[in-house]
């Protein structure tokens, strides 16, 4: 039986596969649109022109079709299978990207003479606050900006509303690297979460959250699908009058299938998800994640400080893991020499600098193994 191959070995073999031929699959450290499985991939490539017994694209399929109903059936399913989710919730897959979530849900779950709390944690979450504070009453339970965003807020931080009609919090932020270990307490109150970034990374408990959100194009699928979780008693608070296209009430009731879906987008979540449970669900998947990003992290903190995590230890994110060289200089080196050896997308945000490896679901251990590798040699050359 063959063994994995080597940190050494893995450099090696895709820096090889560069130079030869640039069609070649490298490893892709983007924060997104991010890595697929490349079985997913491929089983997308081979049925591309036509599903089976279809004779058609799934990009010309009817969403009126017998096929595509059995396709978005099937997808919802293997969703509530890997959360073991309450019957109670309902699943939507909705377009407009997480950012579009950011109006939906206080036009949808937050009556005109009520406000909601907020808890800042990076700048997705104060995306989400512009857009909620054009439509009502926000108020901040907390923020770490002081912090400059590289932890996330404390419980004891937490100053809530108990009549707010829900609390929002961001489980994790790609810019700065930080992820929330345990779900924000939040009493009585409704608690919603944009997930964009995390969802389906580990084990989760979905009965303790009111609305689940997130785009897929990170860890279940390519972007232009929302996945939506909605527990049912929320859709009586949907206020009448709101567009077709914004009211969860009536896209819940039309099963996502109020207008054209996005339907290529949704069978790549529908792969995605098969995938997970074929590889052994939620368990195996946060198995994967802990073990690889512990690997980065145990490289970045016994580098004797070349390599300088940003965030704070008990805020780490195991999906985007962001770090520092001793200079700027030495970053764009850095990254430039990495690009050249098949390691891509390793540049940080332009709003923080340093570095970014994202380290999403499907992302190979190879990958990490290769990077690894390359950061010890770099810091040798360089250090």
């Amino acid at each position: 039986m063959s063994s994995k191959p080597s940190a050494k070995e893995a450099t090696a073999a895709v820096q090889s596969a560069v130079m030869a031929d640039p069609t070649e699959r490298i490893f892709n450290f983007n924060a997104g649109p991010a890595v697929l499985p490349q079985p997913v991939l491929e089983e997308a490539r081979r049925n591309l022109l036509s599903l089976p017994g279809v004779g058609m694209s799934v990009l010309e399929i009817s969403h009126r079709s017998k096929t595509f109903e059995e396709i978005l059936a099937a997808t919802e399913a293997d969703l509530r299978a890997l959360l073991n989710l309450p019957e109670n919730y309902q699943v939507l897959f909705l377009g407009g990207g997480a950012s579009l979530q950011f109006s939906m849900v206080p036009m949808n779950l937050r009556p005109a003479d009520s406000s909601a709390d907020y808890i800042v944690s990076g700048h997705w979450a104060e995306r989400a606050v512009k857009e909620a504070k054009k439509l009502g009453k926000v108020n901040i339970a907390a923020t770490s900006e002081a912090q400059k965003f590289t932890r996330v807020p404390r419980q004891v931080e937490l100053k809530l509303d108990p009549r707010a009609a829900y609390v929002h919090y961001t489980s994790n932020n790609t810019i700065y690297g930080t992820e929330w270990q345990a779900e924000p307490q939040v009493g009585n109150v409704p608690l919603v979460c944009d997930a964009s970034s995390d969802i389906l990374s580990r084990a989760l408990d979905v009965g303790k959250y009111a609305l689940l959100y997130a785009g897929a194009q990170k860890n279940v699928g390519a972007a232009g699908v929302t996945l939506i979780i909605l527990r049912d008693d929320l859709l009586a608070r949907v206020p009448a009058g709101l567009p077709a296209m914004l009211d969860y009430k009536l896209q819940a009731e039309k099963k996502s299938l109020y207008n054209t879906p996005p339907v290529f987008a949704i069978y790549l979540v529908g792969l995605v998800l098969k995938w997970m449970r074929k590889i052994g669900g939620l368990a195996e998947v946060e198995r994967r994640n802990r073990a690889q990003a512990d690997l980065l992290y145990h490289a970045i903190d016994s580098s004797g400080g070349y390599y300088r995590g940003t965030a704070a230890k008990d805020s780490r994110s195991r999906m985007n893991l962001t770090f520092r060289l001793p200079s700027e200089e030495l970053e764009a080196k850095f990254v430039k020499e990495a690009t050249a050896q098949g390691l891509a997308g390793l540049k940080g945000h332009r709003s923080v600098g340093g570095l970014r490896a994202s380290l999403y679901n499907a992302f190979p251990l190879e990958g990490v193994q290769a990077l690894v590798a390359f950061m010890k040699a770099f810091q040798q050359k360089n250090g």
